[in-house]
């Protein structure tokens, strides 16, 4: 099953970019893949696609990108698989429309996907809608490539009569440092009740 995250990337894209791409986390970046831009230069094509956005009277709201975690259960998909999974996914989602990067670490007991995909379409230059429908949309769509592929689902629809248990993947940062998904989540922007709940999920 794959657990799903999305967080709003309101500061700085590059710094979220470089952390995806560690060497150390992806196999030496072979586990490192990207639609519509270069993952070396994916920061400074964001930023092109966004300025063309702005000039077309799209840029609406604050947020420079996303950023979805995709993460299995220890055990159940290797890495080359989760990678495969974790491109049909967000092919699926952003339907050619979004440049992203997509990384697979392996540093961890879970396999697990990092999706940083732009704000700005860069092919009719309207911004990504992220709420609960999309969410749900997102979980539906992980749901049934994670059926095809044999594995187990879980994550909510938002379909009714269904019952869905919520999970929760763990990221752990080193003793005594904040994880970088706790950093994303005070830069989201987000309402200090809901960054406190956040964290307590994360």
């Amino acid at each position: 099953m794959a657990y799903l995250k999305i967080f709003p990337i309101k500061v700085t894209d590059k710094k979220a970019l470089d952390y995806i791409t560690n060497p150390d986390k992806t196999d030496e970046k072979l586990l490192v893949s990207s639609f519509g831009c270069s993952p070396e230069t994916a920061d400074l094509e964001f930023s092109m696609t966004r300025e063309m956005a702005k000039k077309n009277g799209m840029d609406k709201g604050d947020n420079l990108a996303f950023h979805l975690i995709q993460s299995f259960k220890p055990g159940e998909v290797d890495a080359e698989n989760a990678h495969r999974l974790g491109q049909q996914f967000a092919d699926e989602v952003l339907k050619g429309k979004y440049e992203y990067v997509i990384s697979t670490h392996v540093d961890k007991n879970h396999i697990h996907n990092h999706i940083i995909f732009n704000a700005a379409s860069f092919v009719d230059h309207h911004k990504y809608v992220s709420n609960k429908r999309s969410y749900h949309k997102l979980c539906r769509i992980s749901n049934r490539i994670c059926h095809e592929n044999g594995l187990a689902t879980s994550m909510p629809t938002g379909e009714k009569g269904k019952s869905i248990k919520r999970t929760w993947n763990i990221i752990v940062a080193p003793v005594g440092k904040p994880s970088y998904v706790s950093q994303l989540i005070n830069q989201s922007g987000l309402p200090s009740t809901m960054r406190n709940f956040c964290k307590r999920c994360s």
